[in-house]
This record gives C-alpha cells, sequence and structure tokens, in this order.
C-alpha cells in the first residue's frame, strides 16, 4: 500500500489528470490516472502540484529586525549595511535564533522548503554564524537551510576578515561568499574574488559571490569570478548574486561578459524585489530599473535564479517569504511578459534555484523526494498571477502545512451566493 496518492494534478510542465505515487518519503511514480491503495489519497482536482520552492539568496540573520534601531530612511544599500554595523553590537543569539525560526515558520506555510542564507562572519564573535547553525539544525526536519560565510565589512576590508571566514568554515558553513565590490578599491576587490575562490577550491565548497550590486558601469568583479571559476575548475559551482551593475553596462560589453560567464559555468541570482528597491537610489530621470539582465543571461545559456533576499531587515520593510511574489516582480521588471518568459520566471524560483543549490533528489519524478506544493492554480502562469495559495504542503510526504482556500463571497444582484476564488490571490 502506498503512503500517500496524489490524484488528478496538473504538473508545472503542462501534463494533466497525473498520478503521484509517494512511498517512504520518496515519489515512486508520476503516472496518468494511477488508481492504487494509500494510506492517504488526495485529489487535486486538476490544481498545480509544483516541487516546492527554493529561496537562493536570503540573509536570515538579519531578518525581522526593522526599525532595530532605526529605520533607513534614504533606502540605499549603503545606509543598510551602515544600519546593520550599528544593529551588530545589539544582538543577541536568542534574538537572532527565535526571529530566524519565525521567518522559516513563514517558508514552511508559503512552500518555501529551501534556503541559502548568507551569514555575516565580519564579527569576530561570529555570533551570527553560531546561532544559525544553530537554527539549521533545529530546522533540518522540514527545511533545507544552506549557510554562506558571508563577509559584510569586505574580507579584505575589516580586520582578521580571512581568518573569521575560515572559522566560519570550520564551524560548518556549507559555501564561501564575497563582496568584491564593496573593498577598498577594484583591484582589492578582484584580489578578494581571487582568495576566496580559492579557499573554496582548497576546501571543495561552493561559491557564491555578491556581485557588482552597484550602479556603477565599471564594477566588473563578476568577469573576475567567471574567470577563477574557469582556472580552478569550480564550473557549476560558482555563482555572483546580484550583478546589478550589468543594468548600466554597454552593450559592446555585455555582448563579450555573457559568454565569458556561460562558459565559465557560473550561475546568477538575481533578487527582483531588493534590486528594484536599492539601485537607481542617485538617479533623477530616466531612472534605472536596477536588476541585471536576466532575459538575455538566461538566453546566453546562463542558469538564473530568483532570490528573496531582504524581509523586514535594515535593507527593505516589506516581504513575506513568498517566492511567487519575487517571480512576479521578477517578470515584470525584466519585462519577460511571454508565456515562455513567465514559465522561465516560475522556474527561477523552483528548478533553476535548486539546480543552483546542488539540492539531491528534488523535482517531480520517480526517485525525488516527496517534497511539493500544491496550488490553487491551474498552472504556473495562474500560480504568478494569483500569488496562489498553497493549499497544501508536503516535505518527503509529510504534511507540513495547510491553507484553505482564498474565495470571495460575492452579494451582487442576482448573483448572491456565488464565489471568485480567481480574484482572491493569497
Amino acid at each position: 500500500m502506498l503512503d500517500l496518492l496524489v490524484k488528478n494534478a496538473t504538473l508545472p510542465d503542462g501534463r494533466t489528470g497525473m498520478s503521484i505515487a509517494v512511498q517512504a518519503g520518496r515519489i515512486t511514480e508520476v503516472t496518468p490516472g494511477l488508481d492504487a491503495p494509500a494510506a492517504e489519497t488526495l485529489d487535486a482536482a486538476g490544481l498545480l502540484v509544483a516541487p516546492h520552492f527554493v529561496d537562493p539568496h536570503f540573509h536570515m540573520d538579519a531578518t525581522l529586525s526593522y526599525g532595530l534601531p532605526r529605520v533607513n530612511e534614504s533606502g540605499t544599500l549603503l545606509e543598510g549595511i551602515a544600519l546593520w554595523g550599528e544593529l551588530k553590537p545589539l544582538l543577541t543569539a536568542d534574538a537572532l535564533v527565535e526571529r530566524a525560526l519565525a521567518y522559516c515558520d513563514w517558508a514552511v506555510a508559503k512552500g518555501l522548503l529551501a534556503i541559502r542564507s548568507h551569514v555575516d562572519t565580519s564579527d569576530p564573535s561570529l555570533l551570527a554564524v553560531d546561532a544559525l547553525l544553530d537554527v539549521k539544525r533545529r530546522v533540518a526536519p522540514y527545511l533545507d537551510l544552506q549557510l554562506v560565510a558571508f563577509p559584510q565589512d569586505g574580507v579584505l576590508r575589516s580586520p582578521g576578515g580571512v581568518q573569521n571566514l575560515e572559522r566560519a568554515l570550520d564551524k560548518g558553513v556549507d559555501v564561501v561568499g564575497g563582496i568584491p565590490h564593496f573593498e577598498r578599491t577594484m583591484a582589492d576587490g578582484a584580489a578578494s574574488v581571487k582568495l576566496l575562490c580559492e579557499i573554496a577550491a582548497r576546501r571543495g565548497k561552493l561559491v557564491d559571490m555578491h556581485c557588482d550590486e552597484s550602479d556603477d558601469p565599471h564594477s566588473r568583479h563578476i568577469e573576475t569570478l567567471a574567470f577563477e571559476a574557469q582556472r580552478l575548475g569550480l564550473q557549476g559551482r560558482a555563482t555572483g548574486s546580484h550583478c546589478t551593475s550589468m543594468h548600466s553596462m554597454d552593450n559592446y560589453y555585455v555582448s563579450k561578459l555573457l559568454p565569458l560567464i556561460a562558459e565559465s559555468g557560473v550561475s546568477v541570482i538575481a533578487n527582483p524585489l531588493i534590486n528594484i528597491t536599492l539601485q537607481g537610489r542617485h538617479d533623477t530621470y530616466p531612472k534605472r530599473r536596477g536588476m541585471t539582465r536576466v532575459p538575455e543571461l538566461m538566453a546566453a545559456g546562463v542558469d538564473v535564479a530568483f532570490g528573496h533576499d531582504c524581509v523586514m531587515d535594515p535593507w527593505y520593510g516589506l516581504g513575506s517569504g513568498d517566492m511567487l511574489e519575487v517571480a512576479h516582480m521578477g517578470l515584470h521588471v525584466a519585462q519577460m511578459t511571454s508565456q515562455r518568459g513567465m514559465r522561465q520566471c516560475f522556474e527561477a524560483v523552483t528548478t533553476n534555484a535548486a539546480k543552483i543549490l546542488h539540492l539531491e533528489n528534488y523535482g517531480l519524478a520517480a526517485g525525488c523526494d516527496a517534497s511539493f506544493v500544491l496550488l490553487q492554480a491551474r498552472d504556473p502562469i495562474e500560480a504568478l498571477r494569483l500569488r496562489a495559495t498553497r493549499l497544501k504542503v508536503f516535505r518527503k510526504g509529510r504534511l507540513l502545512a495547510e491553507t484553505a482556500p482564498a474565495t470571495a463571497a460575492l452579494n451582487l444582484p442576482g448573483r448572491a451566493g456565488a464565489t471568485a476564488w480567481m480574484l482572491a490571490g493569497a
């Protein structure tokens, strides 16, 4: 007998009337019209079943700290960094863990079951590192938390930056991070990329570098990252996050850069909600959009995903852990409103993000973990349009969260008692 049988599901690739058989936490079969005895049978009623959402770029050590010790009035990246510097001495492990666990609860309710979070290693105490390693252990039964050693103040710019980062890796942090555009000079930025990639290669770690989160078209550290990934054999293991300077670069240079990124196997993570908020702050009009060249990168064969980046922290006062909101903003900013483009944006918060995180057993196929979401939508585009309610969230066959369908009760002349769930995206 199966543990779970999901019937009459629509899959993201367009197949309908599909059954998903689950045994011992794994998908054993995905086939049309399967009817088999199961301890639990769920009729999807033609709605969309998708693999769980993945956030490949987040800052969990800062989440839910909005207003502490003050609000970012200018809305700029640099004031946010300065504000984080003011907040760090006030942090306690207990408060940090409490906020992070609360956010993980939000995430699970939204079908977000894997998060890559950067954690600041600039503080020699490594308080945030220890706290998030504790959170990672606590949430492991229901959420995959991958941590990036992130020297927020610059690995070369801050005293002991390299040693602190190495200590964080020794403690069990998963990925090597960096912020080359925040080093003191362009040359130091390039040197930091080289140094950090060498550390990752020596330790067998993945790399995820904040690259060129700037409006400056001369910030070109993604080029250095692509070179170092090839030199050190990190193809498929290195990621450039943000890359917003690319929105300001001239087309001739970008025509050279895109093939270099593709050849190096470096992936790119854009963060639509935050990029569109923080970038272009020094512009009058015309005002730059702020996000990297997502459709052009995809067309060049680069793996591109979308991250949430921030929720209620020194950089962003909004957010709810909803990756459909992230993808919804992404398709607007990138003007990816074709049918294919919108589906690519859905993939940017599911399959593409999972690939960048090197998640094992992810997807909707036999042998994959039975970790998926039943959405109140009939296809990925409708899910994006409505930011569809997550009706049921499963991890390895176990129901973690469920939400009542979103409906609107209408009291209209001649239409009393009618409902309109398609108008009520959650």
